[in-house]
């Protein structure tokens, strides 16, 4: 929806008009999701090509990519990868991103894998483009295609350049579609001049100046209102109570409030559409609704018990040597348990959608994360072929996970089917907070031990993750999806170690979600990696070694040593045991520092690996109030060849800023049938004034494959903060949030309560 958004032909134009070259792939089955996995669950095989690159003959250029820009600056990056190709500016690329008619089909914009993975065949596209066009500048001049160079849109002669011709010359009048060749010869990342450096996010002057491109601000001729009123089992999903509890809606109400257009009752769901915004708001507020009795909730307050009383699964993942009989032969054995809460993803701004569902056909605009998914949920909905169902994607805000956006949209269409005419849902607050997928409770159990010499013999983890995919809540709330609790085997995210362990044993225990739960930035790989880095922190404290001196002793890789060196020398890093000298600040606080570092690894195990990351930081901690004041942030990250340094320095510090705030703040809380954090207030998220100066160091390597950064560089920061309270403290910590309270009542179970003339009383 940019103001470039009109520079884009109609699909049919450039598939049959003349003056184009199309770079396509006949159109595929969807894969279906491995199963437990995310992904599209659809028969839908379209009838046309899928375009990844378009050039014309008036030297437009235009470029197609199935995934979407979540805030992680992938658009501005795409365009760089294909400009490199093509040799012409990055500003001359228009991208299109996203929309299912438009876009091949490349899966959920999830794993960091944006330009990781789905980049690659468009890479593949614009270099075949490339030497398409040499091929006829070649033929025009009669010269070989060694004799010419491209740069700005044109082939000249390398030896006259002042004779040359542009692409649309090459074209004009005529077509060509080139089936993608993926066999392609690709530049050298050597002679790159656009990929590797840093360029302006193309998406940031509308959002700066008031530009429609969120869609909250989207607006449609002869438009209604809609808003939804929601069953009381908030954020709860599953069970043979969620789609039939609804006994009463009382119509007269809100017979008082003008403006009403119609009242949508389906099973649980039930939607007000009205001429005016604040009409629909008011009768959302005002109706009055009988529900059934609400089963409870287990035991929230008792996160771990609920947790190992889920039903699960045991899934194996890997095994190396005998673990029982080493611990057993261990100097040193240690049986930890961690637990990382509820976290909420958040959004700022609560979800919006539009439908206009009208003529046989059904148009959306939507927020979406994976356009392709939600397609494929609107005609289960509707019962409509997929091929009627537009999406068109827009801003939203706020997302790195399954939020409600998906949810809002199905609430939208619902509503404009019954009335026929466009209609935008806006959420609540309330509604957003509490009904949205959490980023789920996760629950860990470690069991390690050093041998005589003081190295790390053997490591069992258990890692136990009750989430699935939340499925759209129209489709639950209407019983057109059984609301039965599925599994998703989603778990493994990074559930191997990084460090050598010679004695080996992982598994993951597979188990359904408890309240709706799906994704959340970083997955189940940020709550494993606290317990992986606090293990080791731990391991090397009883070695009596200093923590990273004792990682490096267990690590072989040459590229992550290197980048553990890099960080801790630029973060003057002197080496000591943590935990062993007790820093008493003047103003009564102690003073601590930390590290950990990560490699994100994504997908179904084994998985694919995305970026490295490391961190140092250093904090202080009040005893007596339990309040963390974090001082200094020094991350590192290796992503391999960076397209955009200065898009990856972005996504580091939204990295870092949110890993913070779900490490100091972020708890979600229930009482015994619902979730109850349905505000700012009841769910705190880190203010401005509490960030520190974060330091990035990013390690440059142009000659390696670029590697996912939207995740990584937030799984080693919850460990770090641990590591930096015991070091400040002596205390483990081994659950986050660290809120105050949770760590005012850990020190004081350790002895330490309060500072009398300034004396520590050690633990």
């Amino acid at each position: 929806m940019s103001d470039r958004h009109h520079l884009i032909p109609s699909r049919q134009q450039l598939l049959h008009d003349a003056g184009v070259l199309t770079i396509y792939r006949d159109p595929l089955i969807p894969p279906k999701p491995a199963p437990g996995q995310p992904g599209t669950h659809s028969d839908f095989v379209p009838t046309e090509p899928e375009l990844f690159l378009a050039i014309l003959d008036d030297n437009r250029i235009i470029a197609f990519n199935g995934h979407v820009d979540l805030g992680t600056g992938i658009r501005t990056s795409l365009a760089q990868i294909v400009a490199e190709e093509l040799d012409v500016s990055a500003e001359s690329v228009l991208m299109v991103l996203g929309d299912p008619r438009d876009v091949p089909n490349q899966g959920p914009t999830i794993a960091s894998a944006s330009i990781q993975i789905s980049a690659i065949p468009l890479r593949k596209a614009a270099a075949q483009a490339r030497h398409f066009l040499l091929t006829r500048a070649a033929a025009h001049f009669n010269v070989s295609t060694q004799a010419l160079e491209t740069d700005k849109g044109h082939i000249r002669l390398s030896a006259a350049p002042e004779h040359s011709i542009s692409f649309g010359t090459l074209l004009a009048g005529q077509r060509f579609d080139l089936r993608l060749d993926d066999e392609v010869t690709l530049k050298s990342p050597a002679s790159y001049r656009i990929v590797g450096r840093s360029s302006r996010r193309v998406d940031i002057p509308a959002k700066a100046t008031g530009g429609l491109t969120f869609v909250h601000d989207m607006r449609l001729p002869e438009m209604l209102h809609g808003r939804v009123v929601r069953p009381p089992y908030v954020g709860r999903d599953s069970g043979d109570f969620v789609g039939t509890s609804l006994l009463e809606v009382q119509h007269d109400s809100i017979k008082d409030i003008a403006g009403i257009v119609e009242v949508v009752v389906l099973g649980d769901f039930i939607g007000i559409v009205a001429e005016r915004e604040e009409q629909a708001a008011q009768a959302a507020r005002q109706l009055k609704v009988k529900w059934k009795p609400i089963p409870d909730l287990p035991d929230m307050q008792d996160l771990e018990a609920t947790l190992r009383a889920n039903p699960a699964t045991e899934r194996r993942l890997k095994q190396i040597g005998d673990v029982d009989q080493a611990l057993a032969n261990c100097a040193t054995t240690l049986h930890r348990t961690y637990l990382c809460s509820y976290n909420l993803h958040a959004s700022i701004g609560p979800s919006c959608a539009l439908a206009d569902v009208r003529d046989g056909g059904l148009k959306v605009w939507s927020g979406t994360q994976n356009p392709h998914s939600l397609r494929a949920d609107l005609a289960k909905l509707t019962d409509m072929d997929e091929g009627l169902i537009e999406v068109i994607r827009m801003e939203a805000s706020g997302c790195y996970g399954r939020n409600c956006a998906d949810d809002v949209c199905a609430d939208a269409v619902l509503l404009s089917r019954a009335v026929g005419r466009p209609v935008r849902v806006q959420l609540t607050r309330e509604q957003e907070h509490g009904w949205e997928p959490k980023g789920t409770a996760q629950l860990m159990d470690v069991s390690g031990g050093l041998c005589a010499d003081k190295q790390a013999a053997a490591y069992r983890f258990r890692t136990r993750y009750p989430s699935n995919d939340a499925p759209t809540l129209a489709l639950v709330l209407t019983g057109k999806v059984d609301a039965s609790n599925r599994v998703f085997e989603m778990g493994d995210r990074t559930s191997v170690p990084p460090y050598l362990y010679p004695n080996l044993d992982i598994a993951c225990d597979d188990t359904a979600p408890i309240v709706r739960s799906s994704w959340l930035r970083g997955v189940s790989a940020l709550p494993n990696s606290f317990a992986h880095e606090c293990f080791i922190d731990e391991l090397a404290s009883a070695a009596g070694a200093d923590p990273v001196e004792f990682r490096l002793r267990h690590l072989s890789d040459p590229r992550v040593k290197a980048l553990i060196e890099a960080v801790t020398q630029q973060a003057g890093w002197r080496p000591r045991p943590a935990g062993q000298e007790i820093q008493l600040c003047v103003n009564g606080r102690l003073k601590g520092r930390g590290f950990a570092y990560a490699h994100y690894v994504h997908s179904r195990f084994p998985g694919f690996g995305a970026a490295m990351a490391a961190w140092v930081i250093e904090l202080e901690v009040d005893p007596a109030t339990g309040h963390i004041q974090v001082q200094r942030i020094l991350v590192a990250q290796d992503a391999g060849l960076m397209v955009n340094p200065a898009g990856v320095r972005h996504q580091v510090h939204g990295n870092v800023t949110q890993a913070l705030s779900r490490s100091l703040k972020e708890d979600v809380s229930f009482d015994q049938q619902a979730v109850t954090s349905l505000e700012w207030g009841g769910y705190p998220i880190l203010e401005f004034t509490e960030l520190p100066e974060i330091e990035v160091l990013l390690i440059d390597r142009p000659d390696e494959p670029p590697l996912g950064v939207g995740e990584s560089t937030s799984l080693p920061g919850p460990p770090a903060i641990a590591n930096a309270l015991f070091d400040a403290t002596g205390v483990r910590f081994y659950q986050t949030p660290f809120t105050p309270q949770r760590v005012r009542a850990q020190l004081a179970q350790a002895g330490i309560c309060s500072w009398e003339d300034q004396q520590y009383a050690a633990p």
